[in-house]
């Protein structure tokens, strides 16, 4: 038995996880919590941070939520996107407005961003206006109030530029939903060094499949998804390449990879219409 202690001010709280050696899932041992990247080390770190009224949101609305995730997607660093998305929702409380036109978008997003005290310029200027455009109108037709986090994700997905990894951050932000998981590339290079997910597993093509299999690892740990995916994003992408073999565990505790289901050569917007309902049946 591994005992991981926790608390501050003189108030203390355990958490007792099996020995390293045990199986966490098929093929993965749990580790030991003290050796970064492990599984016994993911699972107490997301419950060190974790609290009944634990709050992912960015914006106070949808809109705006939607606004922040478009931005901050692939390929925008988090303060890049910040700094992007913050100057278009004030441009929007400014016209009392939920909508945007592309033009408008562009000329916000043209103009340099102060990041850290320094000028950048935000890459995507002309495709995410025309996508946030297009997806801040679509939005208007969308009940959130009247659907769960799947089917919100679903909703979602329909609008342009928003793929199940952008809807799955804004569901996740808003409801704090454990039902979805942001598979960005530091997730995915945590799961794939423990062994939940298989060297060179893709989103783009798998979305589903892999968002299972860490759902099932964080369910198999009593850890909440949500969490677990916030403090894997916040710890590996502040590792580089030299600072991660350093941190690897020297041995590492799962045995022969879990191969996935095999999958379609489907697009995930396509994808989101049907494999969505298989995940409501999962228990």
């Amino acid at each position: 038995m591994q005992r991981v202690i926790g608390g501050s001010d003189g108030q203390y709280r355990f958490l007792e996880l099996p020995d390293p050696d045990e199986w966490l899932m098929p093929g993965i041992r749990w580790g030991s919590f003290e050796y970064a990247l492990t599984p016994a080390f993911w699972v107490s770190q997301a419950w060190l941070v974790d609290a009944p009224d634990k709050d992912f949101r960015l914006c106070a609305t949808l809109v705006e939520e939607v606004v922040t995730c478009l931005l901050g997607g692939h390929g925008a660093p988090a303060e890049v996107g910040l700094a992007a998305s913050d100057r278009v929702i004030r441009a929007l409380a400014e016209v009392e407005a939920v909508t945007l036109s592309a033009e408008q978008i562009f000329d916000l997003l043209s103009e340099p961003l102060e990041v850290r005290g320094r000028k950048v310029r935000y890459r995507f200027a002309a495709q995410r206006s025309r996508y946030l455009a297009a997806s801040l109108a679509g939005l208007q037709s969308i009940a959130e109030d009247g659907l769960d986090d799947l089917a919100l994700r679903d909703a979602l997905c329909t609008l342009p530029g928003i793929g199940p990894k952008t809807a799955s951050w804004i569901v996740r932000n808003r409801r704090a939903s454990d039902e979805v998981a942001i598979l960005d590339v530091h997730i995915v290079r945590a799961c794939e060094h423990m062994g939940v997910f298989p060297v060179g597993a893709d989103p783009a093509r798998k979305y589903f499949d892999l968002e299972n299999r860490f759902i099932e690892f964080c369910g198999r740990g009593q850890a909440r998804a949500s969490v677990v995916d916030e403090v894997m994003w916040s710890t590996m992408r502040r590792l580089n390449r030299t600072m991660l073999k350093l941190l690897i565990d020297p041995e590492p505790k799962f045995d022969d990879r879990h191969p996935l289901l095999a999958w379609g050569e489907v697009g995930c917007q396509a994808a989101v219409q049907t494999e969505t309902t298989h995940r409501r049946a999962r228990t």
